[in-house]
């Protein structure tokens, strides 16, 4: 996301809701005021449909669902939303709210220069207002590595990288697979 707020009156979580509809980009909500998301590349987009084919097929039709960077996830007691590239929520309470999920398990963000600080700092410190997050899964659209931040009994986040030929491992919905998976017709 680039942080070039809208040139709008501050607006209810539901105004922001009617005014993004008719909108032709994504915008993130912040207590009030809208922030405008930048594009992406082709292979940031390739690499996120990788990602969330992979978890869509492993999930089928059980409880859990996965959904695309269309998705807003609500910030747990705060008036933020924000779009990640792909979520996962398991909770009966996300069905109920057919304009964003508040009790993801999963979160992944593909990284790009433009979005990998904010990706790393402040969205992530968001994210982990959520005591429904297991993992937060952030992508490389550089080079084939992924990381994954993960929720230990000890209620802290600990991080297991993946590389070229590694196997990844997401718990928080019992799926693997081979990284190479997620970089699928990427030339680096």
């Amino acid at each position: 996301m680039i942080a070039a707020p809208a040139r709008l009156p501050r607006l209810t979580p539901e105004e922001y809701f009617a005014w993004e509809q008719q909108q032709e980009i994504k915008h993130e909500y912040f207590d009030g005021e809208v922030f405008a998301m930048s594009g992406g590349t082709t292979d940031h987009s390739r690499i996120a449909t990788n990602i969330t084919t992979l978890i869509d097929n492993h999930l089928d039709d059980g409880d859990c669902q996965v959904f695309n960077s269309d998705a807003r996830i609500k910030i747990q007691a705060s008036e933020k939303y924000v779009y990640p590239d792909a979520s996962v929520t398991c909770d009966e309470r996300d069905r109920q709210t057919p304009q964003f999920n508040s009790y993801p398990c999963t979160i992944v963000e593909v990284l790009s220069p433009s979005t990998e600080a904010y990706d790393r700092g402040k969205k992530f410190k968001l994210y982990q207002r959520s005591t429904s997050l297991i993992e937060y899964v952030l992508v490389s659209a550089e080079e084939i590595e992924i990381e994954v931040f993960r929720k230990n009994e000890r209620d802290k986040r600990e991080v297991t990288n993946y590389v070229a030929g590694d196997t990844v491992e997401l718990e928080s919905i019992g799926l693997t697979f081979e990284i190479e998976r997620v970089y699928r017709g990427i030339e680096f």
